[in-house]
């Protein structure tokens, strides 16, 4: 659309439905192809040839660079992209002079200093008077935008999403051929210029994410070109106030009307004409939480938002902070025939909900606090002559702490019948039954209901439980054989889900969770199903771990975390399948056995296990043991066994605060070492068994030296590509010399050392530093702010210096 390439046919079409249009075409000839969805957004990628075809066409026309490296852009480059670097920004910008006639200019992820990326900013406003696209997205050094911007006259789409920037200069409303402008997640915009009414082309305004923004600008009635508008604050003074939507009608999409309290009666939310906005599919209304209590009449509120009726075509509707005591009867109609999710969070004085039951697309209704709701049923509504919620498939209830019955009607109505998730969390006295029968049920959620004594609905095919701190709760008899995913809490469920076990095993568990189960109690024998993949233990500290290894062969995944008390040694070979072993917080357990080769394990992790002393003292045997982690281990001695035939693919190992740990295994470690990181172990940074691989290329140590290198690292290998120092607190100098001949170092860190301040030597840091990080550091910063000359000859050729995370 800022290109001009989209060209109206005679049918009257909208530019954005001749752009999408184009584009479905394209993508129906395989020009592009979808990769995934993500919340609701499609994803497409160009395949590999259809991109080095479209280069070869564009040629010159369209140039892609990196910001940092010499780029050889002719006159006749129209259209510029630089991908993301965190580098120098401004020795890179004398491309401007070359390509005066650039029509699009998009940077991404920009992390230049602040000074840099502001100049850059000028740089390009005071030169490429020909922009119709201009993006500084995902830029967060910018924080401004130079007045003269407004010389841009041709500009059609500008983009500062995710910029610090805090205000627009006033100069900007004189982008008159404006039609895009994107300022979604700026964070810290307060407000827009009050001429912004002046943008008479504008069609899309995206404000998603900007949160500080606290009302909209004067005049916005006059953007009737509008398309798209993310959302729309109601101001107090009534040239800000709602009447300003009434002539955007042209609106598509969602839109998100916030701050509804500025609304003080009925006449004022007709002016806002939300009926005759018959393109919008979502629509939110939303009222502050701190003006919940400060309202006089409900009527007077139920009547504003009867009076902001939306038009029948609507697909997606939330009410969040409604502050009447009864909704009015349009929410619920069923001649809202396309409406499939619905949403009521936040209203407070409400104690009825509305007639829900016959809205027949309705898929999705989420309720959350509503603190005056003690009893549900009316959302039924009030003739049962057909099927009730015909088409619901997720119904949430979240912080219902007044709600205590929920009436169902008779299974001769078929409530829910195709309904496939059901949470309910946090509701304390909901008591009585759940809907008897849900015959499509997949999901089941049950969390902090106390009271809840119900038993659980009938379903063949659920596929995942989840049922935590609801203690009354009861499991049937038999679990569905279709389970896939059962996570429970609390003592009672625990003994319910091994009850059922001994009755039936459901043959597709693959995913068990035990939490908070504070009383002793056992696995019966032969109750884990072979399907069994992931085991989570939390917070179960007497429960006892089975060990039969027939029932374990498919385990992929053991997690145990507070738990297990009875259990000293774990032996992995009950578990010839293990991918990835995590063990934290397990006070007793001392060892580990390991009589087979496991062929699958790729990590290990171990922390906060005070009396764990081994591991297999007959060696591990994990051909693709790729990480190991272990800390906090305060008594163990030795690491496994690094044989090349036993551990020959491990790449990267932390050891952290186990300070009994002074030897390497015999021969060091193994030559597939990539990232090593050791903290907190002075008698191992001291062993003379501490020898380095050559093929290491990632080093972070915590040591309490004084100067670094010293003679415990003379030896650093020069393969390493990044080196961290972190939290030495007794380090005051950081020698050259020690460090010259690691030609291959691209990035240096140095975290949490207060007392460093001195670089010594006659040489510099490794030239090939491209990037030094020095984080709470306060004496060796400032040395360096100052450009002190011991210091600052030493490291002035890197080119990214970065101070404290700024």
């Amino acid at each position: 659309m800022a290109e001009d390439f989209l060209h109206p046919s005679e049918n009257n079409k909208t530019l954005e439905e001749v752009g999408h249009a184009y584009f479905n075409d394209l993508a129906s000839r395989s020009f592009f192809q979808r990769s995934g969805s993500w919340n609701n957004y499609h994803h497409f990628v160009m395949h590999d040839l259809v991109h080095d075809l479209a280069i070869l066409l564009g040629g010159d026309f369209y140039f892609r660079t990196e910001l940092g490296k010499e780029a050889k852009i002719c006159t006749m480059t129209r259209h510029l992209s630089f991908r993301s670097f965190s580098g120098p920004v401004l020795e890179s910008l004398d491309i401007c002079a070359r390509a005066k006639h650039l029509r699009t200019f998009l940077t991404n992820n920009l992390k230049p200093p602040s000074s840099d990326i502001e100049k850059a900013s000028c740089i390009i406003l005071s030169t490429l008077k020909s922009l119709r696209v201009l993006s500084f997205r995902n830029s967060p050094c910018l924080d401004a935008l130079p007045d003269s911007i407004f010389e841009l006259i041709h500009l059609r789409y500008l983009d500062l999403s995710s910029t610090t920037i805090t205000t627009l200069p006033e100069s900007w409303c004189n982008l008159y051929n404006l039609q895009t402008l994107r300022l979604s997640n700026c964070r810290e915009l307060t407000w827009l210029p009050n001429d912004m009414q002046n943008l008479v082309n504008l069609r899309h305004l995206d404000l998603r994410g900007s949160d500080k923004l606290e009302e909209m600008p004067v005049g916005m009635r006059k953007l009737n070109h509008l398309h798209y508008l993310s959302y729309f604050i109601v101001g107090k003074h009534e040239e800000k106030g709602i009447k300003e939507l009434g002539t955007l009608s042209n609106l598509h999409g969602s839109l998100s009307i916030k701050k509804l309290e500025n609304v003080t009666n009925s006449f004022e939310a007709s002016k806002a004409k939300i009926m005759d906005k018959k393109y919008l599919e979502k629509l939110s209304f939303v009222w502050s939480q701190d003006a919940k209590d400060d309202f006089k009449n409900s009527e007077t509120e139920m009547e504003i938002l009867g009076n902001l009726q939306p038009a029948r075509n609507l697909k997606r509707l939330g009410i969040n902070g409604y502050r009447g005591t009864r909704f009015p009867k349009w929410v619920g109609d069923p001649s809202y025939h396309n409406l499939t999710d619905l949403s009521f969070y936040n209203c407070h004085n409400c104690c009825i909900l509305p007639p829900l039951g016959q809205l027949h697309c309705l898929k999705k209704l989420r309720i959350s606090r509503m603190s005056m709701v003690e009893i549900i049923g009316s959302e039924y509504g009030d003739l049962f002559s057909e099927t009730l919620f015909p088409s619901l498939e997720h119904l949430e209830f979240r912080n219902m702490p007044c709600w205590e019955v929920w009436h169902h009607p008779h299974e001769s109505y078929a409530p829910f019948p195709i309904l496939k998730i059901l949470l309910i969390f946090d509701c304390p006295i909901l008591r009585g039954n759940l809907p008897s029968h849900l015959p499509a049920l997949k999901v089941l959620g049950i969390q902090r209901c106390y009271q809840l004594a119900s038993s659980l609905p009938r379903s063949l095919v659920l596929t995942k439980l989840e049922v935590c701190e609801s203690n009354k709760v009861a499991l049937p008899e038999i679990l569905p054989l279709s389970l896939k995913n059962l996570k429970t809490q609390g003592r009672k469920v625990t003994e319910s889900v091994f009850e059922a076990f001994r009755i039936t095993l459901p043959t597709s568990l693959y995913d068990l969770e035990f939490r908070d189960c504070s009383s002793a109690i056992s696995f019966p024998r032969d109750c884990l199903p072979a399907s069994l993949q992931c085991l989570t233990i939390k917070n179960c500290e007497n429960l006892d771990f089975p060990m039969q290894n027939h029932q374990l062969e498919s385990l992929g995944y053991l997690y145990i975390e507070r738990s297990c008390d009875s259990l000293r040694t774990l032996p992995l070979e009950a578990f010839p399948n293990l991918e990835c072993l995590c063990i934290k917080n397990c006070g007793n357990i001392e060892y580990l056995s390991a009589l087979k080769i496991l062929q699958n394990l790729v990590k290990i992790d171990i922390r906060d296990c005070p009396n764990f002393v081994s591991f297999p003292r007959e060696g591990l045997s994990a051909p693709n043991l790729n990480t190991l982690y272990v800390s906090c281990c305060v008594n163990l001695k030795s690491l496994p066994c690094h044989v090349d035939t036993l551990l020959p693919m491990l790449e990267n190992v932390t050891i952290e605060d186990c300070p009994e740990i002074e030897t390497f295994p015999e021969g060091g470690m193994p030559p597939s070492l990539r990232s090593l990181g050791i903290s907190n172990c002075e008698k191992l940074l001291r062993s003379p068994s501490l020898t380095l691989t050559d093929m290491l290329t990632r080093l972070t140590i915590t040591d309490s030296a004084q100067s670094f290198p010293n003679q415990d690292f003379a030896l650093l290998p020069p393969s390493l590509t990044s080196l961290e120092l972190r939290s030495m607190s007794s380090l005051h100098t950081l020698e050259c010399r020690g460090l010259l001949h690691l030609t291959s170092l691209r990035k240096l860190s140095i975290k949490d050392s207060p007392k460093l301040e001195n670089i010594a030597g006659d040489s510099i840091l490794p030239a090939s530093l491209l990037k030094l990080q020095i984080y709470e550091c306060p004496l060796l910063e400032e040395r360096c702010r100052m450009k002190h000359p011991q210091i600052w000859p030493k490291l002035s050729h890197i080119k990214h210096i970065k101070f404290n995370r700024t």
